[in-house]
């Protein structure tokens, strides 16, 4: 039987205070209120990719609700539910971490901020576990703080990157959240040392050579390997110039 969500409080009175000055310092928000174009429609689709499953791969996309978001068959919202319901989210996310975590996730990826303390952690664990994730997904969507923030039509984003009085942001929670929890991660092998390899040598665009620069071609110069030749030993006065310089008769 299906319960009601439990009561929880936020874990200081700042979290429902609008922000000041910018609502983030990174984030575009993108919303079908304001985009027309094809291309601009692309870039809504790929910042709710970014927003839910932080990166894509060509065979994680969802085709279909592309085409219907395209052609306003459906709304963002409606694009947002069917990628938190996709395959790719709940074996990525669902499947490798507990009830606890997933909430977690899901938060931080539909709401744009981090759980306020784990009494709302166990109180949307318990809409979980008696709804199934289809009802999790459909309670946080629906939920007057959802629709408030971003309503039918803007792509989630993190709300609170920007706090008055510090002078750093908060860092984004893709960064601070990895996907899998500790034991998945042990199962897995991270992190692995290779990877630090990888990124000391790193270079960007800019920073690699370009055609006809000269470090292509120092493998073939240090497989050169000249001598230089031995000078001779002769003595003029030991060459006969008569016979060496040919004679041309008439």
């Amino acid at each position: 039987m299906a319960i009601p969500l439990l009561a929880y409080a936020p874990s200081c009175p700042n979290q429902r205070v609008d922000a000041l000055g910018a609502p983030d310092d990174e984030a575009i928000i993108y919303s079908t209120d304001d985009l027309f174009s094809p291309t601009e429609m692309g870039d809504l689709i790929n910042a709710a990719y970014r927003q839910i499953f932080f990166h894509a791969f060509k065979w994680d996309r969802e085709i279909i609700l592309e085409s219907q978001l395209r052609n306003r068959q459906i709304t963002v919202r409606d694009f947002i539910r069917g990628l938190l319901l996709s395959n790719t989210f709940i074996d990525s996310f669902y499947n490798k971490n507990s009830n606890y975590r997933f909430v977690e996730h899901c938060v931080q990826k539909v709401l744009g901020r981090k759980v306020y303390s784990n009494a709302e952690k166990i109180a949307w664990s318990a809409v979980v576990m008696t709804k199934g994730v289809k009802g999790f997904v459909d309670e946080l969507l629906n939920s007057e703080e959802y629709i408030e923030n971003f309503g039918e039509n803007t792509v989630p984003y993190h709300r609170r990157r920007i706090l008055p009085s510090r002078a750093t942001g908060e860092i984004p929670f893709n960064i601070t959240s990895p996907r899998y929890d500790a034991y998945h991660r042990n199962k897995l092998g991270f992190p692995q040392t290779i990877w630090q390899e990888v990124v000391r040598n790193f270079r960007t665009y800019e920073q690699q050579a370009k055609t006809g620069d000269p470090s292509f071609f120092l493998d073939m110069a240090k497989s050169i390997n000249p001598k230089a030749g031995n000078p001779s030993s002769t003595s003029v006065y030991d060459i006969n110039i008569e016979k060496s310089v040919p004679y041309r008769r008439r």
